[in-house]
């Protein structure tokens, strides 16, 4: 009798971790971007990306540990299996899709492009293009994409967002094309900074967020999803929508 109640509450005690064999996984993330994540002055990891990432870990019943990882070392990390997942403000891509999976999106963006406050006459990308502006955008992402596919574009490629949006305010260069949900870093913590910038025209394209797995862990996915939908249908992604302030930059998807 002893022996199964402490059976008993040695199940009652793992019952609610789903991981295989108590398995943690490991969660990748560009930490560089306030506030979709980022390192906290007491160098912990925050922002509304790992907060959702532990919502869905919780609800899904499996542990994590997330991982600051370089955007240029996100995917290769993954496909090499050096972590099991990345949630970073991926955009889900149809090339991406060959080698990667996707979990449902948790976060609607788009393109956006951001110029110097004091420059005049520009109020859209067609207006940057005519005026041969030299327009900067991260490495390996849809915006450097979608500059790379106009050759008459003259563009300048950047590891970091945050380093073109430095150029742009010192003159280096005429624009920055990224993200809507970039200029949440400089409205959020750097208030100087957003000052001396200004988003111009429409956001440019229909974007998605979704967590990226390998292709092969099919189950991993399922129980992703399930636990996401949950999140967005109890309003837990909407309440940390508020919570980090993301506006109008990203919407969380109907």
């Amino acid at each position: 009798m002893k022996k199964i109640l402490i059976i008993a509450f040695v199940l009652l005690l793992t019952g609610c971790d789903n991981s295989p064999a108590g398995k943690t996984y490991l969660v990748a993330t560009d930490a560089t971007l306030v506030p979709m994540s980022f390192m906290s002055v007491g160098n912990n990891m925050t922002g509304f990306e790992p907060d959702l990432m532990k919502a869905v870990a919780k609800e899904a019943g499996i542990n994590i540990q997330l991982v600051n990882v370089e955007w240029a070392g996100l995917f290769g990390g993954l496909l090499t299996r050096k972590f099991d997942m990345v949630i970073s403000s991926v955009t889900v891509l149809d090339e991406r899709k060959e080698r990667m999976a996707f979990s449902d999106p948790y976060l609607k963006s788009g393109l956006a492009l951001v110029i110097r406050k004091d420059q005049k006459g520009i109020n859209s990308f067609a207006d940057a293009k005519k005026n041969n502006f030299l327009i900067g955008a991260q490495v390996g992402t849809t915006a450097y994409f979608s500059l790379e596919k106009d050759p008459s574009i003259r563009k300048k490629g950047y590891q970091m967002y945050g380093h073109a949006v430095s150029d742009l305010i010192n003159g280096k260069i005429d624009a920055v094309l990224g993200e809507s949900t970039g200029t949440l870093f400089y409205q959020n913590q750097n208030k100087p900074v957003f000052e001396k910038i200004k988003m111009v025209g429409e956001i440019m394209t229909n974007e998605h967020y979704a967590i990226v797995f390998h292709k092969e862990d099919v189950e991993l996915k399922i129980q992703i999803n399930a636990a996401l939908e949950k999140a967005l249908k109890n309003g837990t992604v909407s309440r940390l929508h508020r919570k980090w302030d993301l506006g109008q930059a990203a919407q969380v998807p109907e």
